[in-house]
C-alpha cells in the first residue's frame, strides 16, 4: 500500500502531469521539457526527480544533459485514465 501511495502521491501535481504527456512520445532533455512547458529550469527538474523517485520515470545521461522517459507504459495510463475521469466528471 505504501508504495502505491507513493506513486499516486508523484501524479499529485499539474506540472508532473504535464511532464508525463510531454514524455508519452519518448524521451526528452530538460531543456526541451522546460521550453515544451514554458516552466522554469530549476522547477522542472525539480518534479522530475519527484517522479524518478516514485520510479514513474528514467533518467539517463546524454552527453552533458539528463534525458527522461516514462519507466513503462503502464505510468501513461494511470496519468491518462485520471485525465479521463476528470474529463467525464466535468460534462456530467
Amino acid at each position: 500500500m505504501e508504495e502505491a501511495a507513493k506513486l499516486l502521491r508523484a501524479f499529485g501535481n499539474p506540472l508532473r502531469l504535464s511532464l508525463l504527456m510531454e514524455l508519452r512520445d519518448g524521451e526528452r532533455c530538460v531543456h526541451e521539457l522546460v521550453s515544451a512547458l514554458g516552466a522554469a529550469q530549476p522547477l522542472v527538474s525539480q518534479h522530475l526527480k519527484v517522479l524518478t523517485g516514485a520510479g514513474v520515470l528514467h533518467g539517463r545521461r546524454r552527453g552533458r544533459e539528463m534525458a527522461y522517459s516514462i519507466a513503462d507504459e503502464h505510468m501513461t495510463h494511470v496519468a491518462l485514465d485520471a485525465l479521463a475521469h476528470v474529463q467525464e466528471r466535468s460534462r456530467a
